[in-house]
């Protein structure tokens, strides 16, 4: 693990920027709901079964978002081994001596963001939000990206190859309504390019 490694700023921005935010949920979500969230975020983890119907008891009318989260939780390493592959398309040389995500430890630092994103859109999908980012966290996220001089375009790139494969584990019809969610981080992760 490079962790060791990593400096006490880099350490810090890293704890500040959980770019997840219930905040905004009181209005649709009871305090019990949003408890499951923030455990599940706390823990950095995926929503667990139980998680989901514990979930569908407090909000009932959450059933096909419920479905949506598990479907992707379920297939998390299929996602983001599709996003990873777009990036080496996209950018051949980047996993290189000299390319981005060089040396290794670089490019599995991309995945396991790519794996964490993809858990923070699950996070909105079941709870029917797709403003579930934090700003203020999003600012310390784009300072840990500047201080470890993340490649962002690839990013960028991940981020979209997330939302299509995701996508693809959809019906076509639920696919126009879950776009938001995807959309709503890969805007939010294009305003760290300018």
């Amino acid at each position: 693990m490079i962790k060791p490694q990593l400096s006490e700023k880099v350490q810090e921005l890293i704890q500040k920027a959980r770019i997840v935010s219930f905040a905004t949920w009181h209005n649709t979500h009871p305090a019990a709901a949003i408890q499951l969230f923030q455990i599940a975020d706390d823990q950095r983890r995926y929503l667990t079964d139980d998680d989901c119907q514990q979930l569908q008891k407090l909000v009932p009318d959450t059933a096909e978002l419920i479905l949506v989260t598990q479907i992707l939780r379920d297939r998390v390493n299929d996602i983001v081994d599709e996003a990873r592959t777009e990036v080496l398309k996209t950018f051949p040389n980047i996993t290189q001596s000299g390319g981005g995500l060089y040396p290794p430890e670089r490019a599995e630092a991309c995945c396991r963001d790519f794996w964490h994103f993809l858990r923070c859109i699950t996070y909105g999908i079941a709870g029917g939000h797709t403003d579930y980012t934090s700003a203020e966290s999003l600012h310390y996220m784009q300072l840990l990206y500047q201080e470890l001089r993340v490649p962002l375009d690839a990013m960028v790139v991940g981020l979209e190859g997330i939302k299509v494969a995701s996508l693809q584990c959809l019906e076509p019809q639920q696919q126009e309504i879950f776009a938001p969610y995807f959309d709503h981080l890969i805007g939010q992760l294009q305003q760290f390019q300018n």
